[in-house]
């Protein structure tokens, strides 16, 4: 069972690596726009996302706040039913959607539009709709 374990966590552990090294290599000047948009803004960061990407944006959240950034995490299918008043004017929203077509953030669009929002997106997915709305694109394929 222990040698099991050992190399179950080795492969999890190479698997993590890759990753990595992948997101090293699509790191550039998009990375460098959004970080200017963050530490331009006057508003908050907002993140959102569903599912395992909401759960993500929450700790990305979290890190924010515990370097004096201020934000908040926005549930997308909450912001349709009301909670996007959370969100202002020159705010920068961090939309993270792997598939870049996540119906809930995709409803908010117009309305992050409409409020004049900096939108970065997190998606797997370059050439997505969301991708395509969106200030800045960071590539997590």
């Amino acid at each position: 069972m222990s040698q099991q374990a050992l190399k179950s966590a080795k492969t999890l552990f190479d698997a993590y690596k890759s990753a990595l090294a992948t997101l090293e290599a699509n790191i550039g000047e998009p990375f460098l726009q959004a970080l200017s948009l963050i530490q331009n803004s006057t508003g908050h960061v907002v993140v959102s996302g569903m599912g395992k990407s909401g759960i993500i944006g929450r700790k990305i959240v979290a890190t924010l706040a515990s370097t004096g950034t201020p934000s908040l995490f926005l549930h997308p299918a909450e912001a349709i039913h009301g909670d996007l008043g959370v969100v202002r004017q020159g705010d920068v929203v961090l939309a993270i959607s792997n598939s870049g077509d996540t119906e809930e953030i995709m409803r908010l669009l117009p309305a992050l539009k409409r409020l004049q929002t900096h939108l970065i997106a997190m998606t797997g997915n370059p050439h997505s709709s969301l991708a395509q709305h969106a200030e800045v694109v960071l590539n997590i394929a």
